[in-house]
């Protein structure tokens, strides 16, 4: 297919052709739908300002829908030698309208169009994510309600340390998957500024009207300054990533304590077997391959944040084509932390507690500090010399009921006092 830039009939080399191209012809795959939107609203837009007529608009909106149709059949796929999305779309255009679809590029560069199609997928996805995790976050609310008395060795420094439980232990990614949405509903905010009409970034001579873009394609509002359309790339994808790294963040504390909770040394939980892969050797093995992947996968995000941090920190300002480069860790990483999600909502679903391996578990100096309290709170004596006398005789620690001890507990947030009520008020605002 001709190339947007093409001015003449010499051919490409196809090693630079293809070095160019690297796998942005795979990842705009991913934006496909969303540079069709655009173009749709931007053919209308062309209409209201007098640069288009009303046939030439109906006929590229028709078109485009139907290039859009023969995309989701799976009858559209980019070639390496394509560039792009938008190569494609405006080529196919021009096959079937001829002048009429080399019209569609008015007032517009390829540079406002790929950061269009890119927000417009970024929001789509990140409401995806939203939704997931808030999801999530009331499956976990659910499983700590049911078990917010189901005792739970507390650790620390990998050593059994309090007392806790089920619930308390859920809540903890309840409250971080609270503020993870937060963080991602302010990631929507900032990416759903309109960048259409600011061209290759330094505006172009037609009145474009670029309040009737951004009230099509549903953006908050408008970026104004056409030249930080340009500079916003990196930063934006740097915030989004920033968002998915916070919920990795969480996912992989809780991808870690399953697979520490369901070994044979502790056997805490059990899983349903559908959750888990074999061996092929080893006919006994049930393993949580999918939580050992969020945990790498979390590395993967976190790179991928530097790398969209990295690339436009040293160009000047305008289009470099080093941001070309952003694409493929943003698409990736939104991607992971999706599926991630969905995961992790599986495994809550099909967990078991075993009660009986956690008391098995417990070991009776993990009421030590509970017996610290006792004294200072029934004997009167100061916190400090409880401490060192409990700290002196601990095989002389004392057993407690495991509920009633968890219920002893009332400081606001501890195993005794969860307030899921709380939790439960706040996902509903956000």
């Amino acid at each position: 297919m001709t190339k947007i830039w093409q001015k003449s009939k010499s051919k490409s080399n196809t090693i630079i052709e293809k070095y160019n191209t690297g796998d942005d012809f795979l990842m705009d795959m991913e934006i496909f739908t969303f540079d069709i939107l655009a173009s749709i609203a931007h053919a209308e837009m062309l209409g209201t300002i007098g640069i288009l007529n009303k046939e030439e608009v109906k006929s590229l909106v028709l078109e485009l829908n139907n290039i859009l149709k023969s995309f989701n059949d799976g009858k559209i796929k980019i070639r390496v030698e394509d560039e792009d999305c938008h190569t494609v779309i405006e080529n196919l255009l021009i096959k079937k309208l001829g002048n009429v679809g080399k019209k569609i590029h008015t007032g517009r560069s390829r540079n406002d169009q790929v950061l269009t199609a890119v927000r417009l997928y970024t929001v789509n996805k990140l409401r995806i994510i939203a939704t997931l995790n808030k999801d999530l976050t009331e499956a976990i609310i659910s499983f700590a309600e049911k078990n917010k008395n189901s005792p739970l060795p507390g650790y620390t420094h990998t050593q059994q340390a309090m007392l806790s439980s089920f619930g308390h232990w859920s809540l903890s990614f309840v409250e971080g998957l609270i503020n993870d949405q937060e963080i991602l509903n302010k990631a929507i905010e900032i990416n759903n500024q309109n960048p259409l009409g600011t061209a290759a970034g330094f505006g172009v001579s037609f009145p474009l009207d670029r309040e009737y873009t951004r009230k099509k394609l549903n953006f908050d509002k408008n970026i104004i300054n056409s030249l930080f359309a340009q500079a916003s790339r990196g930063k934006f994808e740097s915030l989004t990533l920033e968002s998915l790294s916070q919920i990795m963040l969480t996912l992989s504390r809780f991808a870690t304590d399953m697979l520490f909770f369901t070994a044979r040394e502790t056997g805490f939980v059990k899983v349903s077997e559908s959750l888990t892969t074999g061996s092929s050797i080893m006919p006994q093995k049930k393993n949580l391959d999918s939580m050992e992947l969020i945990r790498g996968n979390a590395s993967i995000i976190f790179s991928n944040q530097l790398a969209v941090k990295n690339i436009p920190k040293g160009v000047i300002s305008g289009y470099n084509r080093d941001l070309q480069l952003i694409k493929k860790p943003l698409i990736e990483s939104l991607n992971i932390v999706q599926s991630s999600l969905e995961v992790v909502h599986e495994f809550i679903k099909g967990i078991e507690i075993d009660k009986d391996a956690v008391k098995i578990a417990i070991k009776k100096d993990i009421f030590a500090a509970d017996m610290v309290n006792e004294m200072v709170e029934k004997d009167g004596i100061s916190f400090r010399d409880a401490y060192v006398k409990v700290g002196q005789a601990l095989d002389e620690v004392k057993d407690f009921s495991l509920e009633k001890n968890i219920i002893s507990k009332k400081s606001l947030g501890s195993p005794g006092n969860l307030d899921l009520n709380y939790y439960k008020k706040i996902l509903k605002k956000l």
